[in-house]
């Protein structure tokens, strides 16, 4: 055990900011201790293992113009370093905000002419993890683009808006009742850092959009489609809302 809490510490060391001096938490930080090392160390982190399914299809050619990422992109260290920490972005082509699941499949669909990926299919969370880890430690940065501006109002609109059964709002539970609890388990701030995730609920990774529909259902409210305009604008509130923490994919969460 004192061997993973100095692994612990050696990682908020190299990773700064998993609670930003603001006051800013990321559910990182109310995990135990056995879970926060389960995340640091890339050994032990279940989440890896779909980080390696995600490295080989990386590499591998797809679709009929039987062409990868990799003969486009080069070196995803290098090419895609910081690119996870930026979305969602503005998407010319719709007029509208994609995330980075809807990025890749886009991407592949267009150079690749794969078939497009399945949200919260293995390849896709796959390959957004795989992306996601080359941004780790680096701040989430969303583009400061004025396009963005009123599907973020949108976004903001739906965090504070009560819905469901219960009538409750997500800002009730992680703005006005973060580090409360519900039973045993604390309430986070609900800040999107370490997606995707490894979730020892679901013994599997899954995405944040995923999350977000576990909650919705919890609250009684019918949960939006993977991939919704409602999904990607939330996304975006989110993602400005915590905006300068670290990204730590791919995470581990109870």
């Amino acid at each position: 055990m004192r061997a993973r809490l100095v692994l612990a510490l050696a990682w908020l060391c190299a990773v700064p900011g998993a609670m930003a001096q603001d006051g800013r938490k990321s559910g990182f930080e109310y995990m135990s201790r056995d879970s926060q090392a389960l995340q640091m160390d890339d050994l032990s982190n279940p989440a890896m293992l779909s980080v390696l399914d995600g490295e080989s299809l990386w590499s591998t050619p797809a679709g009929s113009a039987q062409k990868s990422c990799a003969s486009c992109h080069g070196d995803a260290s290098v090419s895609m370093k910081g690119v996870a920490a930026r979305y969602p972005a503005f998407n010319e082509g719709s007029g509208t905000p994609i995330d980075l699941a809807g990025r890749i499949d886009q991407c592949r669909r267009e150079r690749q002419a794969a078939p497009a990926l399945a949200r919260e299919g293995r390849d896709s969370l796959a390959l957004t993890a795989y992306i996601g880890l080359q941004s780790r430690g680096l701040p989430i940065s969303p583009p400061d683009d004025t396009r963005l501006a009123p599907f973020r109002r949108e976004g903001e609109a739906l965090y504070t808006r009560r819905m469901g059964q219960l009538n409750f709002s997500c800002a009730q539970c992680h703005d006005e009742h973060a580090g409360d609890h519900v039973g045993a388990s604390p309430i986070p701030q609900a800040h999107p850092t370490a997606y995707p995730i490894y979730r020892l609920e679901w013994q599997s990774v899954g995405s944040l959009q995923r999350r977000l529909r576990n909650c919705m259902a919890g609250t009684r409210s019918e949960p939006f489609a993977y991939g919704s305009p409602e999904f990607i604008n939330l996304e975006l509130f989110l993602a400005e809302r915590a905006r300068g923490m670290k990204v730590e994919t791919p995470g581990v969460r109870p």
